[in-house]
């Protein structure tokens, strides 16, 4: 029995080895085209051609998820279920928000809705901009990227948090010129049993919302968008992990995505200057988050933590 799970072990280590480097040879890959349209996008005098290299750039990020997914699909082999709704279109503007758990959960929402929703944005961690290729390859994407603040350091420069407001709407005021998926992980990091204690969280399963991104977005382009992509991962490890991914060790993995319109009181709304808009938007928020705990402590996945 122990040399069987040495041995079991042994090939699910090499499985993840070859998983990383199929993952860096991918990147690599793609990476030399994309850094031949960013040097041309840099000196590209108008708009107007830097979008048609932006289109090119997008091309290029999509065919790098396109050869993510199949040597995920052939080589790791994972167990992914899905239920979608109708209507989806890579030729439409979507918001997608989804609870975070793990990397994994970048790589499972591009599996299922590649070719089915536009090129993808995330907001990221400021930080991430200096992962080697990939960060660069964010920035010449036009990926927010927002930076991360304190309470007691926004208590005593609130100015800060403007810096976050004017790269979202920089991004939506973009976003108007092509088809594109915002993804936004509601929550800001990922979910742990530690971090829900110290938040106080009112989740099971989920940390608290931050309204602040999302409310912008639906108020600088819900006009331009066809629907909110509510998304909820259930995962069968109680703690999921890359590493276990790569390595073909996560049991199973249901994402259930709904499709919701735009309330249109959203559009027409200032969450920063509105507290009557903000409050509404927290009731709407934490409404959803509440469902999606409900959804996932009744999954057959779920253990109580």
């Amino acid at each position: 029995m122990i040399a069987k799970s040495l041995k079991e072990n042994g090939m699910a280590t090499l499985k993840g080895l070859v998983s990383v480097l199929l993952l860096i040879v991918n990147t690599l890959f793609w990476g030399v085209p994309l850094y031949l349209l960013t040097l041309l996008k840099l000196v590209t005098p108008t708009r107007r051609w830097r979008l048609r290299v932006l289109a090119g750039l997008n091309a290029i990020a999509l065919a790098w998820i396109a050869t993510n997914n199949w040597w995920i699909r052939h080589w790791i082999k994972p167990c992914i279920s899905a239920q979608l709704p109708d209507g989806l279109s890579p030729r439409q503007w979507w918001l997608v928000i989804a609870n975070h758990q793990s990397w994994t959960d970048i790589f499972v929402m591009q599996y299922l809705l590649h070719g089915r929703t536009p090129m993808p944005k995330f907001f990221l961690k400021r930080e991430l901009i200096f992962i080697p290729v990939i960060g660069l390859a964010w920035w010449a994407l036009e990926f927010p990227f927002m930076r991360r603040y304190t309470r007691q350091k926004l208590a005593g420069r609130p100015q800060l948090a403007e810096r976050d407001r004017r790269a979202t709407q920089r991004m939506c005021e973009r976003a108007r010129e092509m088809p594109m998926a915002i993804y936004n992980f509601v929550e800001g990091t990922r979910f742990t049993p530690a971090k829900r204690d110290r938040q106080a969280s009112p989740f099971q399963h989920l940390l608290r919302p931050k309204a602040g991104g999302t409310a912008q977005v639906l108020g600088l382009l819900g006009d331009r968008l066809s629907g909110i992509l509510d998304v909820t991962l259930h995962y069968r490890s109680p703690c999921p992990n890359f590493w276990h991914f790569l390595c073909g060790r996560n049991d199973s993995v249901h994402m259930e995505a709904r499709l919701l319109a735009v309330p249109a009181w959203m559009v027409s709304g200032d969450y920063h200057l509105d507290p009557h808009y903000k409050e509404r938007f927290h009731s709407w928020l934490n409404a959803l988050w509440q469902e999606k705990d409900r959804a996932l402590a009744s999954s057959p996945f779920s253990s109580s933590s």
